[in-house]
């Protein structure tokens, strides 16, 4: 089971993730979260008061299942849930979730850590940092 969403992530039960991740093969070993948050000090310096998520959604929401594809071959994998904020976000939220369930920790990180980079690299989701220095459109892999 893999399963992608962009939206308002804000509401997102962690142990029901857990759960379903889990649940996706009797030989699950560990499941494995990267949890993104925005920052209270912005790439200017400044205090970040929101960021703010856009995204071109059917072609990011390709791009992100052809990341969970890829990333699907790796023997002992057995789940991959991506989860990205669309919309505005305050410090201290979550705005980026990947959740990876493998039969062994090695195969989880790697995957888990490839998954993250290639969203941050790959996918069509700007960031616009709003500080009480000014505003700043934030490229993927730059934060």
């Amino acid at each position: 089971m893999c399963s992608i969403f962009l939206g308002d992530i804000r509401s997102l039960n962690f142990n029901d993730l857990i759960n379903r991740l889990k649940s996706t093969s009797p030989n699950v070993g560990c499941v494995l979260l990267f949890i993104g948050f925005v920052r209270s000090e912005g790439v200017d310096g400044g205090n970040v008061r929101n960021l703010v998520y856009e995204a071109y959604k059917d072609l990011a929401e390709r791009e992100l299942k052809s990341i969970v594809d890829d990333s699907m071959k790796v023997d002992g994998v057995y789940s991959i849930e991506i989860m990205h904020m669309i919309g505005s976000a305050v410090p201290g939220e979550h705005t980026f979730i990947v959740g990876v369930a493998s039969k062994h920790r090695n195969e989880g990180f790697r995957v888990l850590r490839d998954v993250v980079e290639r969203v941050k690299r790959e996918v069509h989701i700007w960031k616009k940092e709003i500080t009480d220095r000014g505003e700043n459109w934030i490229i993927g892999g730059d934060s």
